[in-house]
């Protein structure tokens, strides 16, 4: 899959063209589901739960960017990358470049200031990432 957009991203060197495997893709996809699993578990903390919903859309956006041809130097570009490997629409992408943020704030100024709110945000999209990337697994080669 190729669109404007991502072509453009190859241009300023945020994305680099570099196919994934078929195992890749899998293994990335099982990460994610079992991340979002635990992410759903109300007995966890609130910042243990963001880190695993985080981290399973993280893996399931990946899978759909190495699905899709790409390989990207960065997070965001993973995430910003949703709108064209899965058709995710603006609000859903929205949601984890606000988690993004306070990932990043959270790892590198040691401030975690994360609301259930955001939590169950990132749980819903990244479940529906989950669904999105199933019916790719199928056609993965």
């Amino acid at each position: 899959m190729t669109s404007s957009r991502l072509d453009n991203l190859v241009a300023i060197g945020q994305l680099e063209i570099e196919p994934g495997t078929r195992a890749e893709f899998e293994g990335l996809f099982a990460s994610g589901a079992a991340r979002i699993k635990d992410a759903q578990n109300e007995s966890l903390s609130v910042d243990s739960r963001f880190d695993l919903a985080y981290n399973a859309a993280h893996a399931f956006a990946l899978a759909a960017l190495r699905y899709s041809g790409y390989r990207a130097k960065t997070r965001y570009h993973v995430f910003q990358s949703l709108q064209d490997t899965l058709a995710v629409p603006a609000a859903q992408w929205r949601v984890l470049d606000q988690a993004h943020r306070k990932r990043n704030t959270a790892e590198y100024e040691g401030n975690v200031e994360v609301d259930l709110k955001l939590v169950e945000g990132v749980i819903t999209v990244a479940l529906e990432l989950q669904t999105r990337l199933g019916a790719l697994i199928p056609l993965a080669t």
